[in-house]
């Protein structure tokens, strides 16, 4: 194990602190325990509420020392080496007494090789430390893992609820444990037993994403979007479903070739209203994934660094729910040209998102959509951020005819019974997002008249609308002839 031997080298440098912030203790300490034994070093674990342990000794009683300066006194007056796990310290780390004391203790390290672990789920460790201090980072449980934690977890609900058997395949607990990757054992472990508890097992696997944020989320800046879409229910993106469906199994992990790396993302440009949040959503319920949205406007905040901040808590939890889509609406309201009134903050975030998209290296496939093609930074469009910039135009004819008919069936109509041809006609130059509100207007009309609904209702419905590309024809021709040569139509 790669964090084993980390740990091991981290102890053998005699580094005095070492910060471990997780949630999964249990684990941490089975790992610590690990080391020390490898290194044939003393062991101990202290806890507010049981004192002072020597944690390899099984005999070794109850030493006391529960008050934090007593026990900081009794590491400080060892003359041998010692490894010394304090649990939940972080009440107490403030104490000026306390800072000096394991100061104190940090000095003395290269004669008596005392090092203390402090293991918390969240741990701030004042400055007058940090130069004696290193922190360690627990990589999460890998896939063959979680598979044996959900199968043990199968085993124990079964055996507790009198032999039942919650009807899980091997592949369906395949795909579990790629929607858990990410969390430690515990989470993994709490996620499991509450989603044994519904009913169908397709239950399981379709609501496990939205428990896995639960147990992640850290704010309102990053939302788990529930409504996602199949690029089946999507009217034409020919070229960017063919594109997607390319990649699908090297994203998730099913097909590996030497060389090929997964892929990072795409940007959707286009007239408002052509699908593009719709096939951003399609991405995620094609290949199975969670969909998380990125409110970049939630992002900005008046207190200084918090921004920066949320930024990167943001991302860091994208990672943990990875495999996963990260949708960015209208990416060029957070991060536009010309924002230098706002103090350097969006060209900061910018500049976050840009390196995190560079060398991020866990499976998060960012799809970022944009109205406005000139406010957008250059260096976001070139090429190596997005591994394609698609064009989202005003639907053709026949892609047309394939969105009344899936807006239709939507609602429980038979396409077949309506002449989709002349509805098509008759909605040149209408966006998508303008055909199903003249189908909305006329189901209104329906349920006011003779409640059934007519294709003259309908026709009728699109001439009383002027679409976008007639109330803003110049700026519609405009962003069209734009991406003409300098992008790939998604259609």
């Amino acid at each position: 194990m790669n964090e084993l031997n980390d740990l091991i080298t981290l102890i053998k440098s005699r580094t005095p602190i070492i910060v471990v912030e997780t949630e999964d203790e249990v684990r941490t300490y089975e790992l610590i325990r690990y080391a020390t034994q490898h290194l044939k070093q003393s062991f101990y674990r202290w806890s507010v509420t049981d004192g002072l342990t020597m944690a390899n000794n099984v005999q070794q009683t109850d030493r006391g020392y529960q008050e934090p300066m007593e026990l900081l006194r009794y590491i400080w007056s060892l003359k041998y080496p010692g490894v010394f796990v304090l649990l939940d310290f972080h009440p107490f780390i403030n104490d000026p007494k306390n800072i000096r004391m394991i100061k104190e203790i940090a000095l003395r390290t290269d004669q008596s090789q005392q090092i203390i672990v402090f293991l918390s789920v969240k741990f701030d460790l004042p400055g007058e430390l940090n130069t004696f201090a290193a922190r360690f980072e627990l990589e999460p449980p890998t896939r063959e893992i979680i598979e044996k934690i959900i199968c043990s977890q199968v085993k124990n609900w079964s055996i507790q609820n009198g032999g039942q058997n919650p009807n899980l395949t091997n592949d369906e607990i395949h795909k579990m444990s790629r929607v858990l990757f990410g969390l430690s054992t515990t989470e993994v472990k709490k996620a499991v037993n509450q989603t044994l508890r519904e009913t169908s097992a397709q239950d399981h696997i379709l609501g496990i994403g939205k428990l896995k944020y639960d147990i992640l989320k850290q704010s309102s800046v990053l939302a788990y979007e529930c409504e996602t879409s199949n690029l089946s229910q999507v009217g034409g993106f020919k070229t960017l479903k063919e594109w997607l469906q390319k990649r699908q199994m090297i994203f998730l992990g099913e097909k590996n070739m030497p060389g090929l790396d997964a892929p990072k993302g795409i940007l959707l440009l286009g007239v408002q209203g052509g699908g593009k949040s719709l096939a951003a959503k399609a991405v995620a319920g094609t290949w199975g994934v969670p969909l998380l949205r990125l409110d970049l406007g939630a992002l900005y905040d008046k207190y200084i660094g918090e921004t920066e901040r949320k930024t990167r808590d943001s991302l860091k939890t994208a990672e943990r729910m990875s495999p996963c889509v990260l949708w960015i609406d209208e990416i060029e309201k957070g991060i536009s040209i010309g924002g230098e009134n706002d103090g350097g903050v969006s060209q900061r975030v910018l500049a976050t998102l840009l390196t995190w998209m560079a060398e991020k290296k866990e499976p998060v496939f960012v799809v970022a959509t944009a109205n406005n093609v000139q406010n957008l930074p250059p260096e976001l469009m070139r090429k190596g951020r997005f591994d394609e910039v698609f064009f989202v135009d005003l639907p053709d004819e026949k892609m047309r005819k394939e969105i009344f008919s899936i807006h239709l069936k939507k609602r429980g109509f038979n396409p077949a019974l309506f002449d989709l041809d002349s509805l098509s006609q008759v909605s040149d130059g209408f966006s998508g997002a303008e055909i199903e509100q003249a189908i909305v207007s006329g189901l209104y009309s329906m349920a006011s008249g003779s409640g059934i609904l007519t294709n003259d209702i309908l026709i009728t419905e699109l001439k009383a609308t002027r679409p976008l590309s007639v109330l803003m024809a110049e700026q519609v021709e405009a962003l069209r002839d734009w991406a003409k040569e300098r992008t790939v139509s998604a259609n």
